[in-house]
């Protein structure tokens, strides 16, 4: 049956697969909803969105984005709380990073009411979705890709947004154990290291396998001109307790501006913890945990929230971190958090969005 609600057109799945949603079991990016969301930018026209079953879609080989790259997407999360309400976490400012990420790509500026209107509808009509239970909940993943059928270096006339979702639990088992990178590098200055386009993620893939190859789960991305400061952390932002006060690279071109890394700094402001935002150098963080001054070092980012590292390689020795407890900086920084993003503490911050 197709109904038409907020300008989106809807055709519901004729049956859920939700009753394969076993939320004591969730393997990251594996599931999909019943339905996601399409709409189409027809030379510089948005079309009216559809919501559709969950599906495979079809294309040309000669589609533009297979063959130059213009493709970007986000990473939010959508949570229950106790009234079983659906809450997404300030999905506003994925909003205006996209955008951002389209603006640098050369790609079209996605409309307020597509993206959050097709987010909330999305979630209305997927809300069991919604896993409950610790570390649990539903990932949300806006994209769009160049639309034209062309062979030529330009940017395209046609545009494709899409929302798919996927039911998410804890993403890392173990404390990750992360190597120093110093050949490779993540991204330059003046390039795209801010936006979130999907060939940033490419370019990752072969330095992470060496490193894999080595034992490590993740590298620790280190600037392109001299490999002498920390930039980023395989797909995260990367933070540092030092003396406990947190230690973390300013954005930059080169880094991507993450919204759990402005929410973990403006939390820690809230509960007295100092916060620094600067150049990090290698050298301050290895003699740190050489003499006991730095006492923490972890990932931050949308999927995997906080996640405080095992050890860290740094040519060819492994400098272990201290176990993390109850007290830890990490710990408490994650637990506000999640009190807030799941409806558990009052939100004095404006961030829990409910559909």
């Amino acid at each position: 049956m197709e109904t038409e609600t907020m300008n989106i057109k809807i055709r519901r799945s004729e049956q859920s697969r939700v009753n394969q949603l076993d939320p004591d079991n969730i393997a990251f990016g594996t599931l999909f909803t019943d339905h996601m969301l399409v709409a189409d930018c027809v030379n510089g026209v948005w079309q009216t969105p559809e919501i559709v079953p969950y599906g495979d879609i079809a294309y040309n080989p000669a589609l533009a984005s297979l063959h130059y790259g213009q493709s970007i997407f986000e990473g939010m999360k959508a949570f229950k709380n106790e009234d079983n309400e659906v809450l997404m976490f300030r999905p506003l400012e994925n909003f205006k990073r996209f955008n951002i990420s389209a603006e640098r790509m050369c790609m079209a500026q996605v409309p307020e009411e597509i993206f959050i209107g097709g987010l909330e509808e999305l979630l209305k009509i997927d809300a069991e979705w919604v896993p409950k239970g610790e570390d649990n909940s539903l990932y949300l993943r806006p994209f769009m890709f160049a639309s034209d059928v062309y062979l030529g270096v330009r940017p395209s006339q046609n545009y494709r947004f899409m929302i798919i979702m996927s039911p998410a639990g804890k993403y890392y088992s173990t404390p990750p154990k992360v190597k120093v990178e110093t050949e490779f590098i993540r991204a330059a200055p003046g390039g795209v290291g801010y936006a979130k386009c999907a060939g940033n993620y490419a370019s990752s893939l072969y330095p992470a396998k060496l490193a894999a190859e080595q034992g490590y789960t993740q590298l620790l991305w280190t600037d392109a001109i001299e490999h002498k400061y920390f930039e980023e952390s395989g797909t995260m932002n990367v933070m540092f307790v030092k003396d406990g006060k947190i230690i973390t690279p300013a954005v930059s071109t080169t880094i991507l501006k993450g919204i759990t890394r402005d929410t973990l700094i403006q939390l820690a402001k809230s509960m007295d913890i100092g916060v620094e935002e600067r150049r990090v150098p290698v050298a301050e963080i290895i003699e740190g945990i050489s003499n006991g001054s730095v006492t923490e070092v972890f990932g931050a980012g949308t999927a995997v929230v906080v996640s405080p590292f095992a050890a860290i390689g740094f040519e060819g020795t492994d400098y272990e971190l201290p176990a993390i407890t109850d007290a830890s900086i990490s710990t408490r920084l994650k637990n506000a958090l999640n009190n807030i993003r799941t409806g558990k503490v009052t939100d004095t911050f404006g961030w829990v969005w409910k559909v």
